[in-house]
C-alpha cells in the first residue's frame, strides 16, 4: 500500500508547463506536495519563478489528482514502484542534476544509491566492428572488481548490445524508457526487457499510457546521463542521440568515454569528433575506464604518514567521513555531509592546500594519510 502523499507526487509531474525545476521551488516554497494543490493562485504567483501561466496551470489541474489515483492502481497492479525526489531511495547521483524528474518509476529489483552505474550509448545502424566492441568493453568491465551496472536506453543499435552483452557477462543492467510501461518500444525486445527485470530494473519518469512523442526520447537520454559516473558512446555518426547524451553527461560534471575509429567511417564521426574537442577520454578497453575512475588503487595504506592538522569543524567532517570510507566521489561526500555541492568543492579544495587531501581521477577524493582531528 502507498503513502496517501503519493498521488500528489504523482500529479505534480503531470501538470502542463511545470517542469522539474520549477516543481522542487514550488514543493519549497509551499512547504509540501500537497499544499502547492492547495495553495491560491495569488501565493503560487508569489513563489520566483512561477508567474501567472504556471500558477493558472496548477490550479486549471487541480483534478489530475483523480488521474494519479488511477495511475496508483496501476503501479500496485504491475509491481512497479515510485520513487520521488525527495525519497532517500531516490538515485542520488541522478538526484545531483537540477533538472532530475520529480517521480521515477521502475520495474525489478536494484539499489540506486550501493552501485556504481556506466552509461553505454551509441547508433541506432551499429556496424559489426561496433557492436564487438561494446561486448568487448562490457565483458572487461565484468571482469573488474567493481561490478557495474550497465545502464541504456533499450534502442535499436548499441543500447540493445549493451543490454545484452551485460546480462550475458552476469553484469545488472537498466533500461531507461521513454514511455510508460503499459508497453515495450521497440516491440521486438520485449524478451529482453522480460530478462533484464530478473537482474536489474526498467525505469522510466512517463506514467502509463503517456503520449508517445519523439522529445520523450530526448528527455530520456538525461536519465541515462545522470544515474552514471561515467557515459561511454561506442558509435556516433556527427550528430545523433548518443552525442546529445555525452554532451548532457559533460553538463553534469561525469566523465565521458569514447572509442576512436577510423576516418572514413560514418559511425565513428562522432566519437573521434568527442576525443579530438577533448570532451571525452580515448577507451580501447575496459582497462582505461578503470584508471581514469580509479578503480584500482594498489597504494599501501598502511604505509602512510600520519597527519596532524588543524581543521575548521566542517573540515573535520569531510575527513571523518573519508577516514571511513577510504575514497569517495565529490557526490558521495556531499550526501554523507549533507553539504552542498559548493560547499564542498570550497572544503576539499582547502584540505588539499593543507595537504590532507588529495583528489584523484574521476573526481575521487581521499586522505593523503592517517588524519589525527
Amino acid at each position: 500500500m502507498f503513502d496517501e502523499q503519493l498521488k500528489y507526487q504523482i500529479a505534480l509531474g503531470l501538470i502542463p508547463g511545470l517542469g522539474p525545476v520549477t516543481a522542487k521551488n514550488v514543493i519549497s516554497f509551499t512547504g509540501s506536495v500537497e499544499q502547492v494543490f492547495k495553495a491560491s493562485e495569488r501565493e503560487l504567483k508569489k513563489i520566483p519563478g512561477v508567474g501567472d501561466y504556471i500558477a493558472s496551470k496548477i490550479i486549471e489541474n487541480r483534478n489530475l489528482i483523480q488521474r494519479a489515483e488511477e495511475e496508483i492502481n496501476f503501479l500496485e497492479k504491475h509491481n512497479i514502484t515510485p520513487y520521488f525526489f525527495y525519497d532517500e531511495s531516490y538515485p542520488f547521483l541522478l538526484k545531483q542534476c537540477y533538472d532530475a524528474p520529480i517521480m521515477l518509476y521502475a520495474k525489478g529489483q536494484i539499489d540506486f544509491n550501493k552501485r556504481k552505474f556506466i552509461s553505454v550509448v551509441g547508433t541506432r545502424n551499429a556496424t559489426a566492428q561496433g557492436k564487438e566492441n561494446c561486448n568487448r568493453i562490457i565483458k572487461g568491465l565484468s571482469e573488474t572488481n567493481q561490478n557495474p551496472v550497465i545502464v541504456s536506453g533499450l534502442a535499436y543499435g548499441i543500447d540493445i548490445c549493451a543490454h545484452r552483452a551485460a546480462l550475458k557477462y552476469g553484469l545488472d543492467t537498466i533500461a531507461v524508457l521513454a514511455h510508460g510501461f503499459e508497453r515495450i518500444y521497440p516491440s521486438n525486445h520485449q524478451k529482453t526487457a522480460n530478462e533484464i527485470i530478473q537482474s536489474g530494473a526498467l525505469i522510466t519518469e512517463f506514467i502509463s499510457q503517456s503520449k508517445f512523442d519523439r522529445q520523450n526520447f530526448l528527455k530520456r537520454n538525461r536519465i541515462i546521463s545522470g544515474l552514471s559516473e561515467a557515459t561511454i558512446v561506442v558509435e556516433s555518426a556527427k550528430k545523433g542521440g548518443a552525442l546529445v547524451t555525452a554532451d548532457i553527461s559533460n553538463s553534469y560534471d561525469r566523465e565521458v568515454f569514447a572509442i576512436p575509429g577510423r576516418l572514413d567511417d560514418v559511425y565513428s564521426e562522432g566519437t573521434n569528433w568527442l576525443i579530438k574537442t577533448h570532451k571525452a577520454f580515448l577507451l580501447q578497453s575496459a582497462e582505461d575506464i578503470k584508471y581514469i575512475l580509479n578503480w584500482d588503487n594498489t597504494e599501501n595504506k598502511s604505509e602512510q604518514k600520519k597527519l596532524f592538522i588543524e581543521f575548521t569543524d566542517e573540515e573535520k567532517k569531510i575527513a571523518n567521513i573519508l577516514s571511513k570510507q577510504k575514497q569517495l566521489v565529490i557526490d558521495e561526500i556531499c550526501r554523507d555531509s549533507d553539504f552542498a555541492m559548493s560547499k564542498v568543492s570550497s572544503l576539499l579544495l582547502e584540505m588539499e592546500f593543507k595537504g590532507a587531501v588529495r583528489s584523484l581521477p574521476g573526481k575521487i577524493y581521499e586522505l593523503s594519510g592517517e588524519i589525527h582531528v
